[in-house]
């Protein structure tokens, strides 16, 4: 409220061919800091290592005897001193017959000035230099800030800021929507009262809205999709292909779960998949606890096929600079594919030897014995509640007594019948599944069928340069505008109320809230550093030790925090990695481990999370997360009573990242030798 929106001020300068132009800033220099903003034919950073044609700027120390009227009444015998006090700043332009038909583009920087005062001198003023190798004249527009943000104080704020947000989360203090809301309107918050309050065009041009418009359609789509109830059929035809037997149904679960995932969001095939699995394992005896670990395996590491299977995905996919070095759809999921099922293939390997034996399938109880127990639980605490202050209360205080004796007696009975022993009726059980997960609407299954496969193959047409030019996002809402069509339901409410409003709220606060930060600093810090560790090593070798860092770094750190912040903050980073000109490392291959790091780095998370929801809500206490795996293990333990605790999942999860991890890391290094990036 203290501060007004800051606008830029931009003063129009030509720079002549094969000559300086300079710019005085008639302002005192307040420190040692100067901000400058540059606006004109300029090449985004992701071509500077192409560009041959450069603006180069730098900054001089003009000491005059005594303060001008105005710059243009400055004669150059009043200058006492002239020296140059900042690094050359090469920033790449068009070429001469580009100039005038592109669209603007903008720069900035933060000199870092060597000397701002010499003693016993009147005045001392900035003068900014700009000269070309271009063979025209060069028109840029020019903004200047005499006190930036210093980028010292700016990474303390941003660092207290994002780990705010990642304590809010973890230790699940609110909502992880509201905590990005906080956090964003906290970044922005900073930047007002460092003098830097962005304006609110600045603030809704920071969302992405591709992948919001992505991320509502696809959730449209499955929602339209689910109603015809293809997917819970799905699984019991897997269970009449089978036989009922364990490890093929298993293997066939596992199969549908990782193709769902590729073209549904993995929180959806999660919350599809889960209830039918639950049935499953009950009809066969089996706890359905490690089978869920099993199916929800495949969905986090079969998502990272294609660009709409995760939320990290989505992210990475639409950001303007991996569009532009090529990354579509086709290639995207080319690239990843052959990595994820390699991946797969040795996950399952380790799984299926590391689980062999039944016992871990077993309940530790038969579910009648888990049932009567649970139903003596419930008449023990009803008769703890009735007081003995009448006789009516004692008659029905003695009543319940019995009913709970009774029950014991039949429990005892029960196990010493080794119920175990007692197997249902293949046939009977096919038929009762059947009865339960019907085809609800064929019309609709036919139409959202064809309009889901269309919408996938235009994706793929990406691929074609000349049919690439509409986005992800719109692709999928023409895809939803024609379902909605076809479906002919007035009911649009109930659809539109199913779609994960939340969940896009949080991401338009993530990219807020990132913007935010990199204004203040953190991202190029962060970015300094990996820079510095990257160029430690031979140049021969700078490719691989990026791709080991950012996969790693990436996977580890999805491990423990929220990965869709983190992705927003690593693509980045791997953007400003792509962008040195001192490192010239390609774009693509640290897209693909950033988009690995952080779809199996979220696998272990979910164990821990996983676990430690489900003993929660058994016990009783705690709120829904918002993230898959919360959701689905809040489902399982409130619906059916399984209890799961955070050492087996942990047990679980990571081996399974940690193989995955490697057979991943060794997999980019030889793409990196065989393909030759560079």
């Amino acid at each position: 409220m203290a501060n007004n929106e800051t606008v830029q001020d931009m003063h129009q300068i030509s720079i002549p061919r094969d000559s300086i132009s300079s710019y005085i800033i008639f302002k005192k220099p307040q420190n040692s800091k100067l901000k400058v903003v540059l606006e004109g034919a300029l090449l985004p950073p992701y071509y500077s290592n192409l560009s041959t044609d450069w603006l180069s700027v730098w900054v001089q120390l003009m000491v005059i005897k005594q303060k001008p009227l105005n710059p243009s009444s400055i004669k150059s015998s009043d200058v006492v001193l002239l020296q140059n006090v900042s690094e050359t700043w090469d920033v790449p332009v068009v070429s001469e017959k580009l100039i005038g038909h592109v669209p603007e583009v903008q720069h900035r920087n933060i000199f870092h000035l060597t000397s701002t005062k010499v003693d016993n001198v009147s005045f001392n003023l900035l003068r900014v230099q700009f000269r070309t190798n271009l063979k025209a004249n060069f028109p840029v527009s020019m903004g200047y800030n005499l006190q930036p943000i210093n980028p010292d104080d700016g990474i303390v704020y941003a660092a207290l800021v994002l780990l705010g947000l990642y304590v809010l989360i973890i230790f699940e203090l609110t909502h992880r929507t509201l905590a990005a809301m906080l956090a964003s309107t906290m970044s922005v918050a900073i930047l007002a009262a460092l003098n830097e309050r962005p304006t609110m065009e600045e603030i809704v041009s920071w969302i992405d809205i591709e992948t919001l418009l992505l991320l509502f359609s696809m959730m449209t789509l499955v929602t339209i999709f689910g109603q015809t109830g293809i997917f819970d059929h799905t699984a019991v035809y897997a269970y009449k292909l089978t036989g009922g037997k364990m490890w093929p149904l298993t293997n066939i679960l596992c199969i549908l779960t990782a193709l769902f995932s590729c073209f549904l969001d993995n929180v959806t095939t999660a919350l599809l998949i889960t209830p039918v699995t639950i049935k499953l394992c009950e009809v066969m005896k089996l706890n359905p606890r490690q089978i869920l670990m099993y199916t929800l395996i495949f969905a986090n590491i079969g998502g990272a096929i294609t660009p709409i299977g995760d939320p990290p995905n989505v992210i990475i996919a639409n950001n303007p600079a991996v569009i532009k070095s090529g990354i579509n759809f086709g290639i995207f999921t080319l690239h990843m594919g052959l990595g994820v099922l390699i991946a797969l293939t040795v996950v399952y390997i380790q799984l299926r030897i590391t689980y062999r034996d039944m016992v871990y399938y077993k309940f530790d109880e038969p579910p009648v014995v888990q049932g009567l127990k649970r139903e003596i639980a419930v008449w023990e605490r009803t008769a703890a509640s009735v007081g003995s202050y009448s006789k009516d209360e004692d008659v029905v205080k003695e009543s319940l007594i019995k009913k709970m004796t009774r029950l014991q007696d039949k429990l005892k009975h029960t196990v010493n019948k080794n119920i175990n022993a007692v197997e249902e009726d293949y046939k009977a059980n096919v038929v009762d599944l059947e009865k339960q997960y019907p085809i609800k609407d064929k019309g609709l299954l036919i139409k959202s069928g064809i309009t889901l496969a269309l919408v996938i193959c235009v994706f793929f047409l990406h691929s074609i340069p000349m049919m690439s030019r509409l986005g992800l996002g719109w692709t999928a809402l023409l895809g939803v505008l024609l379902l909605l069509l076809l479906y002919d339901n007035h009911d649009l409410e109930g659809i539109f109320a199913r779609v994960e409003w939340s969940t896009l709220l949080f991401f338009a606060s993530l990219f807020i809230l990132m913007e935010a930060l990199a204004r203040l600093g953190l991202i190029v810090w962060i970015g300094k550093q990996t820079e510095y560790v990257v160029m430690s090593v031979a140049p021969e070798s700078r490719l691989a030790a990026a791709i080991v860092l950012i996969l790693w770094i990436s996977a580890i750190a999805s491990a423990f925090v929220d990965n869709l912040p983190l992705t927003t903050m690593m693509v980045r980073i791997a953007v400003d990695l792509s962008n040195n000109s001192d490192l010239h490392l390609p774009l693509q291959p640290l897209i693909w481990s950033l988009s690995f790091g952080a779809c199996l780095g979220g696998e272990e998370k979910i164990f821990m999370y996983f676990g430690h929801k489900c003993q929660k809500n058994v016990k009783g206490n705690g709120s829904l997360f918002g993230s898959s795996s919360n959701i689905v293990c809040a489902g399982v333990a409130e619906q059916h009573g399984y209890r799961f605790t955070f050492m087996q999942f942990l047990k679980v999860g990571l081996p399974v990242m940690l193989s995955s991890l490697t057979v991943i890391t060794i997999y980019l290094i030889i793409c990196h030798v065989v393909l030759n990036w560079h």
